[in-house]
This record gives C-alpha cells, structure tokens and sequence, in this order.
C-alpha cells in the first residue's frame, strides 16, 4: 500500500471543523463561515443581505480582473451600483472585503467536501463531489481565480487560515478515502494525493478556462462542455480509485 499520511486510527474521528480564524485590524480575518451574522449575532436583515451580496459579487468581479493592488473601493461601489460611503458601512476597507470574498469561496467549497461521509457508496460520493466542483467553477470561475492568484502570490492573506485548524479537517477528509480503502470499497490509494487530484483537476475548469478555449477552439466553455468534462473526470479518476463508474 502507497505511504498515506492518515492512520486507521484517525478514520474514527472523521469531520473535524475549521473554526473561525480572528485578528487585529493590521492583518485582518479569514473567518469561515463568511459573515452570516451581524454584529448584534442575529441574523442579518434581508436588505443588509441583498446589499453584502451584491458588494462581494462586484468585489469578485474586479479582484479577479486586477488583482487586489489594481482594485479600488470605488470600483467596487461603481459595480455594485451603491454609493461608496455605503460600501464603507458593510466593509471598512478594501483588504476587510476582499478577506470576506475569500471567507466566502473557501465556505462554499469546504461545506461542499464535509458531505463525504464513510457511509457513502465512494463511487457515488465522488461523482457527486466532482459534478458540484464542476458546477462551482461553472458558475463561479472568477472566485477560483481569485482564490489562485492569492496562492501563487504567497496566500498571506490565507497564512492563519491554513493552520492546525485546517490540518485537522484536512486529516479528518483524508480519513474517509482511508475508510473506504480498509473496507475495500477502492483501491489503496494516497488519499492525500487523492484529494490534490480532486481540487486541481475540477477548479482548472475555471483557473485555465482560457487555455481551454483556445486549444478547444470556443469562445467560452458551455454547460455542456462543464458537464462532457464532469462525466470523463469521474470515469479516469474513479476507474483510477479501482472504482466501477455506474453505467
């Protein structure tokens, strides 16, 4: 069996949570869940709602065009269609807003891989998690690309993030691939790199749709293509897992 870095031992303790990171002001917040509550810890108000979805929205459309230096609030305002002074009200400034456009990718994603569960049939739970990735880089491939270019320029904003915390959840995700290998349900795989093969191969749809494009010969990618590339991504990678595809 390839060395995996989780244990038998660890598989029981399976879904450990990442717990809201805090800071001072200097360094800001990667809290995930991202801002659910408002400051008096009741649930925020419809248009307090409508108005923070619309600010992140237009926040994710101008940091994945130019970057967090070449971004301004007043852009952000501009797109949002909002006053600036009202963009302060939600986020006192330009770094807070773009730690909760952060706070808001790594929650869909996170809450997306905590659904696998030692219980599930691994062939369906993957094809499963594999179609909602694709989904996710379909509908929102500016916020992939944001998440990657803060990677590749070092993540300092995802430093704390990327802590104990979330070396735990991460164990506790491994810990089910390594379940269903001691079970027999898949090959004995690393289910580290397993987990690496899941998270590039579905978000390149969105970080290199352009190359895609261009080597395909589209203009964009389609729904279609998300999903022709959804059905071959669960074939190779579950006939590689030694995992039949349902027919």
């Amino acid at each position: 069996m390839p060395q995996t870095l989780v244990t038998s031992a660890q598989a029981g303790n399976l879904v450990p949570q990442p717990q809201p990171l805090h800071r001072t002001e200097s360094s800001m917040t990667l809290e995930v869940p991202a801002h659910r509550l408002s400051a008096s810890g009741k649930p925020a108000g419809r248009i307090r709602q409508k108005n923070e979805q619309a600010i992140i929205q237009a926040a994710e459309d101008e940091f994945a065009r130019h970057g967090f230096k070449g971004t301004s609030m007043n852009t952000i305002a501009l797109k949002a269609g909002l006053p600036k002074a009202n963009l302060h009200y939600y986020f006192t400034n330009k770094l807070g807003l773009y730690i909760a456009v952060l706070s808001n990718i790594i929650e869909l994603w996170d809450s997306t891989f905590n659904a696998l569960s030692v219980d599930d049939d691994p062939g369906e739970a993957l094809s499963q998690y594999i179609r909602t990735k694709m989904e996710f880089s379909r509908r929102n491939p500016q916020a992939s690309r944001i998440f990657a270019m803060e990677v590749i320029s070092g993540g300092t904003c995802l430093t704390e993030y990327f802590s104990a915390d979330y070396r735990e959840w991460f164990r506790g995700r491994a810990a089910v691939f390594q379940a269903w290998i001691e079970a027999g349900k898949m090959d004995p795989v690393d289910p580290v790199h397993l987990i690496f093969l899941l998270w590039g191969s579905t978000q390149h749809y969105a970080d290199f749709a352009t190359q895609i494009c261009q080597v395909t010969g589209r203009s964009r990618l389609t729904k279609q293509d998300m999903e022709d590339a959804s059905n071959n991504l669960i074939h190779i990678i579950l006939k590689g897992c030694g995992i039949t595809p349902a027919a």
